[in-house]
């Protein structure tokens, strides 16, 4: 069947309409044609973090003017205390001015620890049980509020502001006030350690208000104190014999004086002397006592030959097994070798190696020659004559 001309045209114009209405559709998916290529890919991709940036890697720590760090303290943002954390390993990443953590003030240094031979509380052993952060609460019940003892009033303080600067109450104005009037006055190595960690403490404080931390015990690290002999005085020419007196400088002593007063002792070249040393003079952390130099008898295996018996006891060993004129090498004798001076209290010991040289005793003098002849004002006997015979 014939169709017309008419029905061709009318076909062929439907046919273009709809490959129009096709190319709009199958552009960039806005519903504009693409112009410009001759078709369009769809690709599709996991969501964007468009909305939500990138979390900042851990904050650098940076230095308090309080001290170094046992932990740092970060800001909370909208509440006006400060908690601490631990500080951290690993750092990346650029903190924020607003969130960036807050070093710690360091605690106490070890003492070392001092002996508590009496067993009674003294500023030296408190300052011991201070070293734990977690009994301040407990030494500040227990040390005294008012005291003459600038070492107690600077314990107290301490523990004050220990307990206030980890938020479990205290008293700041406790901590500014003592720390103030107790510049300078702070003698002992322990007391100037204290002092030191008090005053991180109130400036911490000072430049971060309302901030807490929790305070750790310190580990290791340089002792307050550095305990020594400075000096041994034997008088004058560094030389002293058995029965003489010597003075022996202790300094930086961390133990209450009175208890090394009482259960020390003191030892030159190995031998205990009599009894406890004594005091002379005391200062802070430094102590002077006095200790007679004891028999120094049998430091030697060495034959002194005839100059033994005169020399006495505590110059060298003497035979018996053999004439005292026996001829033998002789070293020099103790007398003339330097010894050492030992301080020592329970486990503590401060020594001083070759602290002095013994001098030999005088000798005695050379006894008088056996008189010979005839005594003055006695006539001499001579022969009895034989009595004559009888009548």
């Amino acid at each position: 069947m014939a169709v017309s001309l008419g029905m061709r045209i009318s076909g062929l114009l439907v046919v273009g309409a709809v490959a129009v209405a096709v190319a709009a559709f199958t552009g960039d998916g806005s519903g504009v044609p693409d112009s410009r290529r001759g078709g369009s890919s769809i690709v599709t991709a996991g969501p964007s973090n468009g909305g939500h940036p990138a979390a900042p890697g851990s904050p650098t720590p940076r230095q308090s003017p309080a001290g170094e760090a046992s932990g740092t303290a970060l800001p909370s943002g909208r509440s006006h205390t400060r908690t601490a954390t631990p500080s951290p390993s690993g750092v990346s990443g650029t903190p924020s001015p607003g969130n960036r953590p807050l070093l710690s003030p360091a605690w106490l240094p070890p003492g070392p620890v001092s002996p508590n031979a009496d067993a009674v509380p003294d500023p030296s052993n408190v300052y011991d049980r201070l070293r734990d952060p977690d009994r301040c609460r407990a030494v500040l019940k227990t040390t005294p509020a008012v005291s003459a003892d600038p070492e107690w009033r600077l314990l107290h303080a301490l523990a004050t502001a220990c307990v206030a600067v980890q938020g479990r109450g205290g008293s700041w104005a406790t901590a500014a006030k003592e720390y103030a009037d107790l510049a300078g006055k702070a003698d002992t190595c322990k007391g100037r350690a204290a002092y030191a960690v008090l005053g991180a403490l109130v400036d911490f404080h000072r430049q971060h208000p309302g901030t807490t931390v929790q305070l750790k015990a310190s580990s290791g690290g340089t002792p307050a104190c550095a305990y020594r002999i400075a000096g041994v005085d034997t008088g004058g020419d560094g030389k002293a014999q058995p029965g003489d007196t010597i003075t022996i400088e202790l300094q930086g002593t961390f133990f209450d004086h009175a208890e090394l007063l009482r259960f020390g002792s003191v030892f030159v070249g190995g031998r205990q002397t009599a009894g406890p040393p004594v005091l002379q003079s005391q200062k802070g952390d430094e102590l002077v006592l006095s200790a007679v130099v004891p028999s120094l008898a049998g430091l030697s295996d060495t034959l002194c030959g005839q100059a033994a018996a005169s020399r006495g006891a505590g110059n060298c060993a003497t035979s018996h097994d053999e004439p005292a004129d026996a001829t033998r090498p002789i070293a020099a004798p103790p007398a003339e070798r330097p010894v050492d001076v030992v301080v020592r209290y329970e486990n503590t010991e401060a020594r001083l190696k070759n602290a002095f040289t013994p001098a030999a005793p005088p000798s005695p003098p050379p006894e008088a020659p056996a008189p010979s002849g005839t005594p003055q004002g006695m006539l001499p006997l001579g022969p009895l004559p034989a009595h004559p015979p009888g009548p």
